[in-house]
């Protein structure tokens, strides 16, 4: 079980990891959460904090709070990406990171796809530093990779149990993509509604089902068997966001966490310094 949990990977891969997260964390606000800025202005009684924020007892919204937590995650995911203070400014951008998605989820609408991102955020700075060419194995590294990789399933695995628990069995048999493509139009499922094939339809709501209960089987693979479940998971995925616009990417990128991505540095071999010429006779001379 210790061997499980905290594998000694290279600190090379915790480093690319960071860089990719932090800087998606920025396109994520700006793009994706961008909800929460709407959200600064909304009179209070708008504010229907989800659990987390009432435990920890979290005000409603303003715009000078807003902004604070934005240059806190801008600021703090610049120099943490960098490698400077990881644990401080790493620390600093998962507090601030997770108060803003708090406030873009307390208006009525939860993204369960912000899970994984939010353990990164939490548990990538608990490595300390970690160069891009660091090759040195490390089990602390291995242990935060772990958890991310554990919350990219949970995403999985908790929607399955969220359809058991609203509604059986009957979610995969009954007209819940059908329903979905008529909600959501686009291009692709307009044509795949066109085609009046509801079989079809069925038959991928059962295969997401299953899919989704057995994702943690993904912990437990390497290699190329690793290889093609990230690949169904991500093709999943694009399906999703070509038929439905649903696009996931905060899981997606996560799935980063089970690739070797120290593979994409390369590394340096390091040159010995050229001896220092000193005038005058050669020593035996």
């Amino acid at each position: 079980m210790t061997a499980w949990w905290f594998p000694p990977v290279p600190r090379a891969r915790v480093a690319v990891l960071r860089a990719v997260i932090y800087g998606f964390v920025w396109l994520d606000v700006l793009i994706f959460t961008r909800g929460a800025f709407m959200h600064l202005h909304a009179p209070a009684e708008f504010y229907r904090p989800v659990l987390l924020a009432r435990l920890l007892g979290l005000p409603a919204p303003t715009p000078a709070l807003g902004f604070a937590l934005l240059a806190v995650i801008f600021l703090g995911g610049a120099v943490a990406a960098g490698g400077r203070l990881p644990r401080v400014a790493g620390l600093a951008v998962a507090c601030a990171y997770l108060w803003w998605a708090l406030i873009a989820m307390s208006y009525g609408k939860v993204d369960h796809d912000h899970l994984a991102l939010i353990v990164a955020l939490i548990v990538l700075p608990t490595v300390g530093r970690a160069g891009f060419r660091d090759r040195t194995p490390d089990p602390a590294a291995g242990w935060a990779l772990r958890c991310v990789q554990i919350a990219v399933v949970a995403t999985y695995f908790l929607a399955a149990w969220a359809k058991m628990r609203m509604g059986g069995w009957g979610w995969a048999s009954g007209e819940i993509l059908q329903w979905a493509l008529t909600r959501r139009p686009t291009l692709t499922g307009e044509l795949l509604l066109a085609l009046d094939v509801p079989w079809l339809l069925y038959l991928f709501q059962w295969v997401v089902l299953i899919a989704e209960f057995l994702s943690p089987v993904a912990l437990f693979l390497r290699g190329r068997a690793l290889a093609a479940v990230a690949a169904f998971w991500l093709g999943f995925h694009l399906v999703t966001y070509l038929t439905l616009d649903i696009h996931f990417l905060p899981t997606a990128i996560c799935w980063a966490a089970f690739a070797p991505l120290e593979r994409l540095v390369r590394t340096v071999p390091a040159v010995a310094p050229a001896p220092v010429q000193v005038r005058g006779r050669a020593p035996g001379r």
